[in-house]
């Protein structure tokens, strides 16, 4: 079977450079000729190290080696096939009316009760029935949020359709299942999953419904215990992509983990980080960021010496002054469009007793698309690559110099309007604000910046229509001291321009 096996790669490696990959036509070259069924599965499980994508018409070829493009729509919703998928594995554990009665009591009870753990800053275990609660709860916000931040990468062409992907603490597969879906289908999808919980089960049944070049094993185990490296071939280069999203809160060490795993990123990848967008978890995965940047670490090169990297921030924060950092809180996150309700959520809802006095219409729907996210590089990239001159801009750093007068400076938009009604997510600055407000950062401030748009015209429009992460110039604003937030309001009015840079 092993020299059967190998005829078959040998052969694809010969046909891969002249024409589609046809399992029909490499049996012939085979000794025994096996079944094309068998060369097809071979084929399969070896795609990855041949980099061979398989076609809807059952050959294969190479994957291409264009980068994937920016989705740049919203996400609108989880894909039926797996909802469908997700209510099959919840009716095989809790039989076909798994939202009535004592089993939809049992979900709704552990929602509620994973929901307070989580808002008391207490971790939460992953029992079998915290693992399904997790998924009908959490599972689509996470599926949209992920795909938002990898656009980040893909508008500047740094996500191959060829990519190695380690998934560190991966859960119920919320990033996972978004990921596959951001790829197009002629990508080739390397997948490794770190989990240990019982979230692992419901994973495996959902990568199922992924598609054909979609390569995935999951990893039962915990990220501290787990040897990254054992995943990589002597001449590898690394992982493309690690993904570290709403795990680090729930670790001991989160430096820690997370520096050993920048160690195992190939010198053009990237590490993602993703937390929620309360203030606990944001201004951590803030803190996690600021203390790993400007770190060494060795990297994967492929070479006997690999040369150590240094850590950087490649986005949506930014570092647009030479040699500063900033310090604030780092309170910063983005806001998407709501999703469509998913079934199984709905049902869960609307099966609630209506004796149960807890219960608020729409309590078990989460269709928010709310999140934190921070991606490092360790070869020195950065989203927004611009270094400002203290002679023509105003330098954060340096507000106290400017109160009460009007001044120009540029900084990145990094968040949605948080004056809008509405949850305030804990207490965000300037809920309650008539006026839209934003936080701004130029990577050297100590404390808050907000820009308060108190007058729109056409020549300061940009501050609305900028996207989360863009870099915006400001000319005239007025600088204001807040102490009720114990920050600086930039006053956007009449007289002050904005535009977009880069």
């Amino acid at each position: 079977m092993t020299d059967q096996r190998e005829a078959i790669r040998s052969n694809a490696k010969f046909l891969r450079n002249v024409r589609p990959i046809d399992p029909e036509e490499i049996r012939d070259y085979v000794d025994g000729s096996p079944h094309p069924a068998v060369v097809r599965q071979h084929l399969r499980e070896d795609a990855v190290s041949l980099g061979l994508i398989e076609r809807e018409d059952g050959t294969f070829v190479p994957v291409d080696d264009e980068p994937v493009r920016p989705h740049r729509g919203p996400v609108e919703r989880v894909p039926e096939s797996y909802e469908r998928r997700l209510e099959d594995f919840l009716v095989d554990r809790y039989g076909a009316n798994w939202h009535e009665d004592a089993t939809g009591d049992l979900l709704r009870s552990t929602v509620r009760r994973f929901k307070s753990r989580y808002l008391e800053g207490r971790r939460v275990e992953y029992d079998d029935d915290v693992a399904a609660g997790y998924a009908i709860y959490h599972l689509p916000g996470y599926y949209a949020a992920v795909q938002y931040a990898l656009d980040d990468l893909a508008e500047r062409g740094l996500l191959d359709r060829n990519l190695r992907v380690l998934d560190v603490g991966a859960g119920v597969g919320g990033p996972a299942l978004g990921l596959c879906d951001y790829l197009p289908d002629d990508a080739l999808l390397e997948y490794h999953a770190i989990e240990p919980s019982a979230a692992a089960d419901v994973l495996e049944e959902l990568l199922a419904e992924t598609g054909r070049n979609v390569h995935a094993t999951i990893h039962r185990t915990t990220a501290g215990e787990f040897d990254p490296e054992a995943l990589l071939e002597d001449d590898a280069v690394g992982f493309d992509l690690v993904l570290a999203c709403n795990v680090l809160s729930e670790l001991e060490d989160p430096r820690a983990v997370a520096r050993s795993y920048l160690e195992v990123l190939a010198p053009d990848g990237t590490f993602l980080a993703m937390a929620p967008a309360d203030k606990n978890t944001s201004v951590q995965l803030r803190e996690i960021e600021r203390d790993l940047e400007g770190t060494r670490v060795a990297g994967v090169s492929g070479e006997t010496e690999p040369a150590a990297d240094e850590v950087t921030v490649y986005g949506p924060a930014v570092r647009l002054w030479a040699d500063e950092t900033p310090s604030d809180r780092g309170w910063s996150f983005d806001v998407r469009p709501d999703l469509v309700v998913p079934g199984f959520q709905r049902r869960l809802d609307e099966a609630t007793p209506e004796d149960d006095e807890e219960h608020a219409p729409g309590e078990f729907v989460n269709v928010d698309v709310q999140f934190s996210y921070s991606l490092l590089r360790l070869d020195g990239r950065r989203r927004i690559d611009l270094e400002l001159e203290a002679s023509e801009w105003a330098k954060m750093a340096e507000m106290d110099r400017h109160v009460t007068n009007r001044i120009d400076l540029v900084a990145a938009k990094l968040s949605r309007s948080l004056s809008e009604s509405g949850d305030d997510r804990g207490g965000r600055p300037g809920a309650g604000n008539a006026n839209p407000l934003f936080k701004v950062s130029d990577g050297s401030e100590a404390v808050d910046h907000y820009a308060v748009l108190t007058r729109e015209t056409s020549l300061n429009r940009a501050l609305l229509e900028a996207d989360y992460g863009d870099v915006l110039s400001v000319e005239q604003a007025l600088v204001l001291w807040n102490d009720d937030e114990e920050a600086y309001n930039l006053v956007v009015d009449e007289e002050t321009v904005v535009d977009r840079v880069g």
